[in-house]
């Protein structure tokens, strides 16, 4: 049997609140640990192409009734997959500056996606061959926009950012996709300068007040 990989947090700034049963305990909690182990080592492997529940249940060493009784396919493993990403205690960073915050927060997005295999870009693509996948992306990333609203609060505080409500999600987005344009849509060489330069750039433009709320 071939061993699971460990959890990693899933691509994103990088959670979708579990539902009671997401959170079973003893038997049924290892075995959904084996199991979403599996699909992410067979994911990260093999990409969604290759992810089959026969193969997720023999690397987990589960029968694949099993699989089919609890997540019936492959749509229902991937979304579980993405689910679990959010019950990860994971935290913003806190650097005492929105350009420190920013750039920590685009180191974490960098090293998931240069990772190899990794898993977030095999999310990624997953999301495009499922509909019920890719809006457990959606949700997915929205709660971690979210959560990491707070960096846009913290700035505002400590007054780096113009007076009037700041578009949270607009900065958040402007600071961070240069790092997937580059590694996931360019397939660029990783440049250890990017996740600073491209917080600092939208901390530029956000002093300017390009991301000033309408009305404000």
């Amino acid at each position: 049997m071939r061993p699971a990989h460990r959890p990693r947090p899933v691509g994103g700034p990088p959670a979708v609140t579990a539902t009671p049963d997401r959170r079973p305990g003893g038997r049924t909690a290892r075995i959904r640990t084996q199991v979403l182990d599996a699909v992410r080592a067979e994911l990260a492997e093999t990409g969604h192409e290759g992810l089959t529940v026969e193969g997720v249940a023999t690397r987990a060493g589960v029968h694949r009734t099993t699989v089919y009784r609890r997540w019936h396919d492959v749509g229902g493993l991937l979304v579980d997959v993405i689910e679990s990403a959010g019950e990860i205690d994971w935290r913003p960073p806190d650097t005492g500056t929105l350009r420190g915050d920013l750039t920590a927060l685009n180191r974490e997005i960098q090293a998931s996606l240069l990772v190899r295999p990794s898993l977030a870009t095999a999310l990624m693509a997953a999301s495009f061959h499922s509909e019920r996948a890719a809006a457990a992306q959606t949700r997915l990333w929205a709660d971690r926009y979210a959560q990491c609203a707070v960096l846009v609060e913290r700035a505002a505080a400590r007054g780096e950012l113009p007076p009037g409500r700041t578009d949270a999600r607009g900065l958040l987005v402007a600071a961070t996709a240069p790092v997937y344009h580059e590694l996931v849509l360019l397939r660029s060489d990783p440049d250890p300068d990017l996740p600073a330069r491209a917080a600092s750039a939208a901390v530029l433009a956000a002093a300017a007040g390009a991301f000033a709320e309408q009305g404000h």
